[in-house]
């Protein structure tokens, strides 16, 4: 398990053709009774490798993310259909400065792109704001908290910082945002992703601090 509520699933994909850092798969189940529900998760991984990495979180009433979290064994079978998504991407011949935004499992299509800008030796700054409520609940904890050049990581904790951390736990803010982020006169390219809640809030900020509305992309989840 990744976290308390979410696991990290790595797929073997024959004849996948790799996919852009931000990009997604639709995955559908079908019961013995024939009823199917899809839904999108978004991919960690990117590049061509043939293994694909997603990330869920369990949502209680959810009808496909209990199963992914708790159920799904070593050797089970998905039906996928992707990559999908060619707007909320990030490529590694993109040299302009990057703000990436996460909330929760907002993380996973911003984590494939922190992966493909390592991989590719990118020389194009990266800066990662990530709120989650406890230290407990950060998809790729182990990952973030290695330095990897190029990235400077700020994390929020909501409900319950770890012990010594120099600010109290508590949402994001405005004033927080603006300490933590690119400043708009850097035009950087910003992705925001996680609950739409979240990402309307943060995307409303970033704009009133001067960031062109059409240089800041979102993505919203709510899927179960």
């Amino acid at each position: 398990m990744e976290t308390s509520s979410g696991r990290s699933i790595v797929l073997d994909v024959p004849g996948w053709g790799g996919n852009v850092a931000g990009q997604h798969v639709d995955v559908r189940l079908t019961a013995p009774d024939g009823y199917t529900a899809v839904r999108s998760y978004s991919i960690a991984s990117a590049g061509p490798d043939r293994r694909v990495q997603l990330a869920v979180d369990r949502l209680p009433d959810g009808e496909v993310s209990p199963y992914l979290v708790d159920d799904l064994m070593v050797g089970d079978q998905l039906e996928l259909r992707g990559p999908l998504g060619g707007w909320f991407v990030w490529r590694p011949e993109q040299v302009e400065k990057v703000q990436l935004i996460g909330g929760g499992s907002g993380i996973v299509p911003l984590m494939a792109m922190i992966r493909s800008h390592t991989a590719s030796g990118s020389s194009a700054p990266f800066r990662l704001l990530y709120s989650v409520r406890t230290q407990e609940d950060a998809f790729f904890r182990d990952e973030l908290t290695r330095e990897m050049p190029g990235l400077d990581v700020t994390w929020v904790y909501t409900r319950r910082a770890p012990s010594g951390w120099p600010t109290p736990a508590g949402r994001i803010s405005r004033e927080v945002l603006e300490a933590s982020v690119f400043p708009a006169n850097d035009s950087p390219g910003v992705f925001v992703c996680g609950p739409t809640g979240f990402v309307e809030s943060v995307a409303t900020w970033l704009v009133d601090l001067g960031h062109p509305a059409e240089s800041v992309k979102t993505e919203r989840f709510g899927g179960k």
